[in-house]
């Protein structure tokens, strides 16, 4: 295998392969800076932002044949460790993603978009001021893609949008008799259309579900956990059967964060062993469902089904997450997809100070149940450890109440561990 680089080769890239579908292989990796389309060859160059992200991309795809629209394609570490190409670009017909996004919310009049120095940026008009207020409400903050492209959206000081022309940079919807205008245009950001892009299909869901859905696939091994549909919709859980004397919403966050990132959480004054919980799409509300209902938390068994309301109103009363640096799916997106299951009776905590030992961690840990085993690791100089339980109980009421606690200077991450045994 050749040396690690940034710089990741990729072989049997037909005519019909765009640099979107491209793309959309690697981001969930990390941040593609760069890419070249080696056309009369068949072959792309795409550069990672750093090392880390090459390497667990290649590592992935040693174990998983990638595939795009229908061809199979092969990766391996380039000789060139940067590229100095000035001709790299991000994708293609961002106006179209961005309708496709925007237009749950009402009728999509125009868009403009442009690059400017902060970054790719648009400008999006809807037929009526309601319209963009609820798109506004249910946008902001949020991702276009899991873990990535998220939207940093204000109001804009204009009232019209002047469109004269219909291409990838602006669109007039209430004009489609507009020309198409014709020249260079600089690089940027795009957001790769994954519709189309996999193997994985199901008939009704929508194209953003579906490029959600075949990376959670590729990252459970080519196929979604038995009962899950991958075309869910409906992102705010309703949880009951909650033991009100234990339970707070920072404790629900450390549990349904393991599945996919968490908007709010709302305890019900009203019914207090009730809560809701809001995920950010609805494939992360159905392993959420799939993995916690029946689960015991505190003495008390889990009932977990979808709520008849589309999201939490922000409120005084309900925790708002959807900045929170706690999210895990902020980053190693695939990663965290393929650690997700039932919770086990072995905890993995990560994020330890250096120099801590099994004793201090046992101190942390102990008082939620009987700890039948330790063993104190270390990754790519990273000290990490391995507890097990007595039973599935003890080991999700020591991951609710201890993770993102502080030991020994240390903020610590923990996690269901899918070992049967140290």
């Amino acid at each position: 295998m050749a040396e690690a680089s940034k710089v990741i080769h990729i072989r049997n890239v037909g005519h019909e392969i765009a640099e979107s579908d491209l793309l959309q292989l690697l981001q969930p990796f990390g941040v593609v800076s760069k890419i070249v389309m080696l056309r009369a060859k068949n072959q792309a160059l795409l550069q990672m932002e750093d090392l880390h992200a090459s390497v667990s991309a290649l590592q992935y795809y040693s174990t998983v044949q990638p595939s795009v629209r229908g061809r199979n394609v092969y990766m391996q570490f380039s000789s060139h460790q940067e590229l100095t190409t000035d001709q790299s670009s991000h994708g293609r017909n961002s106006d179209q993603i961005l309708h496709q996004v925007f237009k749950a919310y009402g009728f999509v009049e125009k868009i403009v978009t442009f690059q400017k120095s902060a970054g790719f940026q648009a400008l999006i008009q809807y037929q009526s001021r309601q319209e963009a207020v609820e798109a506004f409400g249910s946008l902001h903050g949020r991702n276009i893609y899991d873990g990535c492209c998220q939207l940093d959206i204000q109001y804009s000081n204009l009232s019209e949008l002047q469109v004269h022309y219909n291409n990838d940079r602006s669109r007039d919807f209430t004009n489609p008799t507009l020309p198409t205008e014709q020249r260079p245009r600089t690089s940027q950001q795009g957001y790769p259309d994954p519709a189309g892009l996999y193997a994985f299909q199901q008939p009704g869901a929508s194209y953003a579900q579906m490029g959600r859905a075949a990376m959670i696939a590729a990252a459970f091994g080519g196929t979604l956990p038995h009962g899950v549909t991958g075309t869910n919709e409906r992102c705010t859980l309703i949880v009951s059967n909650l033991n009100t004397d234990k339970i707070d919403e920072d404790k629900l966050f450390n549990l349904f964060s393991l599945y996919g990132n968490i908007v709010r959480i709302k305890i019900l004054h009203n019914k207090p062993d009730h809560a809701l919980v809001e995920m950010a799409d609805g494939l992360q509300a159905e392993l959420a469902v799939h993995y916690l209902k029946g689960a015991i938390l505190f003495g008390k068994k889990l009932e977990v089904n979808y709520s008849k309301y589309p999201n939490i109103t922000p409120a005084p009363d309900a925790h708002d997450y959807i900045n929170s640096s706690l999210n895990r799916f902020n980053s190693n997106v695939v990663k965290n997809y393929r650690h997700c299951c039932a919770p086990t009776k072995m905890i993995h905590i990560s994020a330890l100070p250096q120099e801590i030992s099994e004793e201090a961690i046992l101190n942390h840990v102990s008082e939620h149940g009987t700890v039948v085993n330790t063993k104190l690791f270390e990754v790519n100089n990273k000290r990490q450890a391995l507890v097990l339980f007595e039973t599935e109980e003890e080991a999700t009421e020591a991951l609710v109440s201890k993770h993102a606690s502080s030991l020994e200077g240390n903020t610590i991450r923990i996690s269901f561990s899918q070992m049967q045994s140290i």
